[in-house]
């Protein structure tokens, strides 16, 4: 899409070099046959060079390229009504341009936001002095949990206060979706304050992006979802259940933190020599689930019974999450090839296949 964009501009850019030469006598197709003066020539050339611009900062990905975008096409458009006879065609892809500069500002003004949540959430939860994870704080445990953190790797190390990692996924919205759409994902967590803000941008169609932000901050939870960062589909946050479906995906993601599975808000529970559960509580917010382990003590999955959506509506169903993979990343032995699957009344829905393609843990964002 991108290339085809950017064709469009170059060529589109081109055509107002035309008005230029009508004005000024050089050699054209004749597509104008109105007289153009030299005046407004020179304002056919100015359009050519802000479309020339635009494509360069596009095609070098300058976060800024709609700017000098939304000016080209407003220049030109007034050139198109003033040549209305000759020139009113080129309405339409003024058009597909300036839709294009909507839905990049709309993305771009996202992106903005979203920084800025991510650098309120780390400065708030700052680095503290580390403290060096050892045998004994691990020792009160259950069983199945002092195995997992034992082959974790996280003894010795210090304690993890903040995580950013980076995701490739496939996803399916709806349990009756066919073909799995591509799409790519980041997330920051801290643990001092337990938060955690993941961001997804997935391909649905050559034509369309759907921009997701999952957030879980003081004990609440929000979930947005724009389709080409500019229409809100969901905008959910504050009531319980939102509150509680963000928790309880907080828990279950310690998977990828293990010294957080020893925070004073989680309440461990023995069930067997390879699971417990977990009960986690926050600012008023409290959500359980049962992790699994196998006989190494690696993490096998989480399943709870979570909010499906944060609606007045929503229903508890099984939610798990199943490691396909584990390897070792920074030290830690961690499930990086995983699924996330709802149990539904009549089937099971797998709607994410994840791989975690980098982590980096006590990350601070300039």
């Amino acid at each position: 899409m991108r290339l085809v964009l950017l064709i469009i501009i170059v060529l589109y850019g081109l055509f107002h070099v035309l008005g230029f030469a009508r004005a000024f006598g050089l050699p054209d197709t004749k597509v104008f046959t109105q007289i153009i003066s030299k005046p407004l020539g020179l304002l056919w050339l100015v359009s050519f060079l802000f479309f020339s611009a635009t494509a360069l900062l596009y095609a070098f990905k300058n976060n800024y390229w709609w700017l000098l975008g939304f000016l080209a096409v407003m220049m030109s458009q007034l050139l198109v009504f003033y040549f209305w006879k000759n020139a009113g065609y080129m309405t339409i892809p003024n058009f597909v341009i300036l839709l294009t500069c909507v839905v990049a500002c709309a993305s771009f003004s996202l992106t903005k936001t979203i920084d800025t949540e991510v650098k309120d959430l780390l400065t708030q939860s700052g680095l503290k002095p580390a403290q060096v994870i050892t045998s004994e704080m691990v020792s009160n445990m259950p069983f199945p949990v002092q195995k997992w953190l034992n082959s974790s790797g996280i003894i010795g190390k210090e304690n993890i206060q903040s995580v950013y990692l980076r995701q490739k996924a496939l996803m399916k919205m709806k349990p009756e979706q066919d073909e799995w759409s591509e799409a790519e994902a980041e997330q920051y967590i801290t643990t001092q304050a337990p938060a955690f803000i993941w961001t997804v941008n997935m391909r649905m169609g050559p034509f369309t992006v759907v921009v997701g932000r999952d957030k879980f901050e003081n004990g609440k939870g929000e979930m947005l979802i724009k389709i080409l960062s500019l229409l809100p589909v969901v905008n959910i946050k504050g009531n319980e259940k939102i509150n509680t479906a963000a928790l309880q995906r907080y828990l279950g993601e310690i998977a990828w933190f293990p010294s957080e599975a020893l925070s004073p808000n989680i309440a461990w529970e023995n069930i067997n020599d390879f699971s417990a559960r977990a009960t986690m509580t926050y600012k008023g917010t409290t959500g359980s689930g049962t992790f699994y382990f196998d006989e190494s003590g690696n993490f096998e999955k989480f399943t709870a019974m979570r909010y499906m959506g944060g609606e007045e509506d929503s229903q508890l169903k099984e939610w798990t999450i199943v490691a396909k993979e584990s390897t070792e990343m920074n030290g830690i032995n961690i499930p990086v090839n995983m699924t996330v699957t709802w149990k539904l009344d009549n089937r099971d829905w797998t709607w994410l296949r994840l791989e975690l393609t980098d982590i980096s843990y006590n990350v601070e964002k300039n």
